[in-house]
Parts: structure tokens; sequence; C-alpha cells
């Protein structure tokens, strides 16, 4: 079947100040997998909140039609009754509800006088679980499941409302390898079912593994539709149309001159707060001057509990080991210790631990060094501005002024606000934890960019990613970490992924 289930035509979207879609136009044929892909910013979420009611009819101008008949939908409500379901990034379930709960919230199983007939309930629950391949018991508390499990649940709750156009926003973002091959392969087999499926990603490899036809989308216009189902196009392919430029490199040229040691952690241990477990047990590592050190591991090694309990044990409890700062013995017990002694650490979760999205660029930026910009307690508002108009420009932060909200920002953008907010702390150290985490491949560039900036002005840089080509293409060293210890160390002429995931693993091997 070749038909096109979907067509939007010329949808154009204005916000005040700012036209987030000009003249877009899509059409999906039923039965394919169908990606759009264009950098933080390009418009990809808001043209599926146009589609999905979020931003309904009126509020835009084009035509949407979808089997063939114009539709109007007042809300997601309405696009849910004809087959239209979305799955937003920020997963939509309440944890403390049972997974069958989430399942059917709001569209709840009910028997005899309008109660809920919970053995149907939980019955429809364990088929549709099955059906997206998780073995769990429906009764679970969702707070229970990891998020790939939560994502799954995510797609049989769509399932259970007939679905017959899944959108799904950066399903992969948040998963390690193993869970995102795993969704992938649900994807594989609902598009076998008949199931279309609309798939946002930055995730390129991803893409040109999965994806039927891509629409490339760039600063709220559509740019091209690829047919992938030929073969042979390539990642740089896709990124000439999301950039409008060739990236000749994935990452930027550095040349590497470490230079004294400015951070050592010695026999580094962290006992999890609850549980009686160590997470991080006996580690030790160093970071010079001018030098980008990675940190690789596996799901749960202990690598952002490493990183947090080091930045003022703001992890863990019964912290042991010691830590230097140019050889010199230093405590960080509290995270205003930490930024005292230089160090700094960006979190791996901007939007709930690392920004106020409610709050503007200026405040964001001043946030952690307000002491610079104060006397006798009062802030120097004028000073504030100065100081996050300097950043919005040395980082090319995208934002009318730095008096928007955050939380406005696209995720590039957003993270560049973290990086500026702890550069103000002038920091000697600065650890990443997932610097570029669900961020297109043009505002990677721009971050890696920013790295090796502050390298080359002698800052010790620690990265902590989940992706093994970027550890080896922005590190000098890197540390390989399993179940809490350090596994190996290796100069980055030394490592590929396979030496990478052997060192990895090894902790499993050695029990095993």
């Amino acid at each position: 079947m070749d038909d096109a289930i979907l067509e939007m035509r010329g949808i154009t979207k204005r916000f005040p100040g700012v036209t987030a879609l000009e003249d877009v136009s899509l059409t999906v044929r039923r039965g394919q997998i169908h990606a759009i892909c264009g950098e933080n910013g390009a418009g990809k979420s808001t043209l599926m909140k146009v589609l999905s009611g979020v931003y309904p009819t009126g509020s835009y101008d084009g035509e949407i039609v979808f089997e063939g008949r114009p539709v109007h939908f007042g809300g997601i409500r309405d696009s849910e009754a004809v087959g239209i379901v979305i799955i937003h990034q920020e997963l939509a379930l309440v944890p403390y509800l049972s997974i069958a709960e989430n399942i059917f919230l709001g569209n709840e199983r009910r028997g005899r006088g309008g109660f809920i007939d919970w053995n149907r309930t939980n019955a429809d629950a364990a088929g549709l679980l099955a059906s997206v391949g998780l073995d769990e018991n429906p009764v679970s508390p969702v707070i229970q499941l990891g998020v790939g499990k939560q994502q799954l649940v995510e797609i049989a709750k769509a399932l259970s409302k007939e679905v017959r156009l899944l959108i799904l926003d950066e399903p992969t973002a948040a998963l390690n390898d193993v869970d995102s091959a795993h969704l992938l392969d649900l994807l594989r087999r609902l598009r076998d079912r008949g199931i279309t499926c609309i798939m946002i990603s930055h995730k390129l490899n991803e893409i040109t593994a999965i994806a039927d036809s891509t629409t490339v989308i760039r600063d709220g216009r559509t740019v091209e539709t690829i047919d992938m189902r030929g073969g042979g196009v390539t990642q740089e392919r896709i990124i000439r149309g999301m950039v409008g430029r060739d990236l000749d490199s994935f990452y930027p040229d550095r040349v590497s001159t470490p230079g004294e040691e400015v951070l050592r952690i010695e026999d580094w241990t962290v006992w999890h707060p609850v549980q009686h477990r160590k997470v991080v047990d006996g580690a030790s590592l160093t970071v010079r001057a001018g030098e980008v050190v990675g940190i690789a591991g596996l799901m749960g090694a202990g690598r952002t509990e490493l990183a947090m309990s080091v930045f003022g044990r703001s992890y863990g409890r019964d912290v042991s080991g010691r830590l230097y700062m140019r050889g010199r013995p230093v405590k960080a017990r509290t995270v205003a210790e930490a930024i005292g002694n230089g160090i700094a650490y960006a979190t791996e979760d901007r939007k709930r631990y690392g920004l106020n999205l409610i709050a503007d660029v200026r405040a964001n930026v001043s946030a952690a060094a307000l002491g610079k910009l104060s006397r006798a307690g009062w802030v120097n508002g004028n000073e504030e501005i100065k100081v996050a108009e300097e950043s919005r420009q040395d980082l090319n932060i995208k934002t009318p002024t730095v008096m928007d909200p955050v939380g406005t920002l696209s995720g590039g953008n957003q993270q560049k606000v973290v990086l500026s907010k702890w550069l103000f702390t002038d920091p000697d150290v600065l650890i990443l934890d997932e610097p570029t985490r669900g961020i297109d491949v043009g505002a990677k560039f721009e971050i890696y960019t920013i790295i090796n900036r502050l390298v080359a002005q002698g800052k010790a840089v620690i990265v902590i990613s989940s992706e093994l080509p970027e550890l080896l293409g922005m590190c000098d060293r890197i540390y390989t970490l399993s179940a809490g210890r350090i596994t190996g160390e290796l100069a980055v002429d030394q490592a590929t992924q396979e030496t990478l995931m052997a060192l990895m693993t090894k902790e499993k091997e050695l029990a095993g």
C-alpha cells in the first residue's frame, strides 16, 4: 500500500515575535515509518503538535488531510478519535499508578453501574503488554520501570486507542543501545501490522536503519523528503539538508596540549542513598589542564553517581576518598564548597536539575554565582543582564533577548545556557554529563567547539557520554567504568569502540 494516509499542506504557525512554521508541507504514506529531522528549533515538534491537536484548528494556517478527508482538531481527543496518537519526549505516565491504570487512563474499561472492571482492565493490559514485548505484571506501579519499559507502556497505551498513525518524538533519546534496538524492532513490527509511524529523531544512524522516508525541516520550512528505501542514503546526506552545509567532520579539530594536573580523585567510594550497596567502588582518576577526559560505561555503571558525589556530595551517602586540586587536598562536602574549589557539574537532565524553565535566560546564567553580582545582599540587575548578554553572544544562544523564559528555547540552546551558568563560576574543572543528549548534529558541533575553546584556555574537562563515537572524537583519554569500578584507562589513539566495550563489561565477565 503506497497511498497517502496523511497530507499536511501549507502549514504556517506563528507565535508572538516569531514564525515557527512557514508553508510546511508533508506527505506520509500508509504503512511506512516516516522520519522527520532537523536542527533544534527547526519546527519539528511544533508541526507534530499542530497535527495532534495540541495547537488546535484556527491557531495556524494550512490544511490537514487524513485518510483522504480534511480534518479539524480542537484538541488531542479529537485527533485520537480518528486514530492519531502522539507520544511526547517527556513521557506522560503517572508514576504511582499501575501499568494497567496508565494504559487506560481516560479510556477506562467499565462494567456494570459505570464502575471500573478491574479484571478486564488488567487482562486487556496484559494483552497489550504482550503485543509490545513487555513481560511485566499489569498491576505493577510504573515507577518501578526503567525508561525503556516506560516507553513501551506508552506505545501499549497508544495501541489501546486503536492507533492508525503513531507519532513518536525522540523515542530513543533517553534509552541505552539495547532498549533503543528493542524499540526500533517494535516499530518494524507495528509497520508490518499496517500501523503508520512518524518518528522525530536526532539519531541519524537509527533513521538510516529504519525509515522508509525522511523529511528534513530547516528554519521552519520543508527542505526535502528523501526516499530511504533504495539504500545508499548516508548520514552526511541528511546532515547537509539539516544544516544547509556539509560538516567536514562530526568533531572539530583540536590540538591536544595537556598541562599540569588539575584534579585528582583517589579511592573514591559512594554508597547508594537507600540501598546497602556501593555505587562507586574505589575509583581513581586524574585530569590535566587543557585536557578532555572521557568516562564510558553502561547504564548503571556509576558514571553520574561518581560525578555528582564529587560535586559537593550531591548524590549518595558515606562518601569517602580524597580530592586534590593542583596537588592540594580539598574538601567538597557541599555544592558551594565544590564551586568554591573550582569544580562545576552540568547535569545530564537539564530540564529537571540544570535549569529553571520558567525563569528567563538572564536568571539562569547567573544562578550559580550570584555572589559575583551582588553587594550587601542586592543583585545588580544591570550587571546580570550584561553577563547574560555576553554569554548569549559568546556561545551563540539563539533567543530574541536574555529576558525570554529559558523553557521556550530549543534543546541545544538550553544546553548552552547550562554551560553559560557554569562557565560564569569560572571553574578549573568542568564535568559535563551527557552534554549533547537530545540535541541535533549542528548544535552538537557547536557544543564540541565550545569544549575545545575551554581546554585551549587551560580548563580541564570531563565528559560523560553514552555515545562511544563522541568520546573517541572529543577526548584525549578515556576511563571505563563498570559496576562502580574503574576497569581501564586508554589514550584515545589506543581506544576503539570494541576495546572500550570490552572494558565496560569487564566486571560482568569477572563475575561470570
